[in-house]
């Protein structure tokens, strides 16, 4: 490397390194100028204020003698959880849960279509196969958790992902 390229790049690199600290002082300014305005002028907002003031509201409160009228006024009404409105098939329960082991082979799980795999488990029974999937199991082949870890899955959905696997399988 020659002397004048040597200076040229010293030069450079002082003027990107100027630049930058200039960068750097403008943001510093930037920040301290802007300071928490931003935040002042969120948190004035009433419609913020009122989503605050709803979230951090007591979800109960003791009432004491002579309160019966106010208690009448603040019933609160409980709706009962809406039951679901489609059952799952048993291929779209093997798609969303036990494809996750099933079709890898992850903790002794047999693969889906291992016909070697499953003849020991179909040798066992229907209703062995349909426990384990509702109730867990754990042994020499591996472990299952109950219902395959999806406790939000009802039995006839498990058990009808159970008879997928055995139909593509045996």
């Amino acid at each position: 490397m020659t002397t004048q390229d040597q200076q040229f790049f010293d030069t450079f690199t002082l003027v990107m390194g100027g630049l930058v600290a200039v960068a750097v002082a403008i943001l510093i300014l930037a920040l301290f100028q802007g300071g928490d305005s931003q935040r002042d002028a969120r948190m004035a907002d009433p419609a913020y204020q009122a989503k605050v003031l709803e979230r951090i509201r007591p979800l109960g409160r003791v009432r004491l003698p002579g309160d019966e009228a106010e208690a009448a006024q603040a019933a609160v009404t409980v709706t009962a959880a809406q039951p679901v409105a489609t059952v799952r098939t048993g291929a779209q329960v093997y798609n969303e849960a036990c494809v996750a082991c099933h079709g890898n082979g992850i903790g002794g799980a047999p693969k889906l279509g291992d016909t070697g795999a499953w003849g020991a488990r179909i040798a066992q029974g229907l209703p062995v196969i349909q426990g384990h999937a509702l109730e867990g199991y754990t042994g020499a082949q591996g472990y299952m958790p109950p219902k395959g870890g999806r406790l939000d899955m009802s039995d006839e959905e498990i058990l009808g992902a159970v008879d997928y696997m055995l139909s593509e399988s045996s």
